[in-house]
């Protein structure tokens, strides 16, 4: 799959670091952090303008997680409403996931872009509890700019090693990003357990 993505984008450049984002950001199995880093080094190599790619990789990300989004809006919400009795999720439990999205979600949406298999489930759940389009916007949009030109950033500046130094990296950014995770998750029940 690797193969086939990099000779989509070295042959269709914007347009497919565009659509492979959304669905990779959707959830179809696509390297999303393997094609930006190629687009840095292509962007490296003069065969992609900077700021059309950043612009391409930006916007197919956000496509993609307001498609997520939406899903779990509209999906999401009808699944719950029909299944979730049946796994003891009443609409007291909906709005406490609404109300903790509310304090704490939107760094889950901003932090789940690092972290392989989240990034495609914050926006559905942050859908199905009802948080506002505005808060969930500004967290996942901002998350979509730092993470997208990050990866970018990191192809541009590795040059030819980009490809030999990417598995290292992507495994340090995966061990950090648990290690961010797991802390959140404990300060987020200390303080839950404070404030009951």
């Amino acid at each position: 799959m690797t193969e086939t993505v990099l000779a989509w984008v070295s042959q269709y450049g914007y347009a497919a670091i565009f659509f492979l984002l959304v669905l990779g950001i959707v959830g179809l199995p696509v390297p999303d952090e393997t094609l930006l880093t190629f687009t840095g080094y292509l962007i490296h190599k003069g065969a992609l303008h900077p700021v059309a790619a950043a612009a391409s990789a930006f916007f197919g990300s956000t496509c993609g997680i307001t498609v997520s989004y939406v899903l779990g809006r509209t999906l999401g919400l009808s699944i719950l409403h029909r299944y979730g009795k049946h796994i003891h999720l009443t609409e007291d439990r909906l709005a406490r996931v609404h109300n903790w999205f509310e304090r704490f979600g939107r760094w889950t949406l901003f932090i789940g872009y690092w972290v392989p298999g989240v990034r495609h489930f914050t926006a559905v759940v942050a859908g199905s509890s009802w948080l506002e389009y505005p808060r969930f916007a500004t967290a996942a949009y901002s998350g979509a700019l730092v993470w997208s030109l990050s990866f970018i950033c990191l192809g541009y500046f590795l040059g030819d090693q980009w490809d030999r130094l990417l598995a290292e990296i992507h495994h340090h950014v995966v061990v950090a990003s648990l290690v961010l995770a797991v802390l959140a998750v404990m300060v987020i029940f200390w303080r839950l357990r404070r404030n009951p």
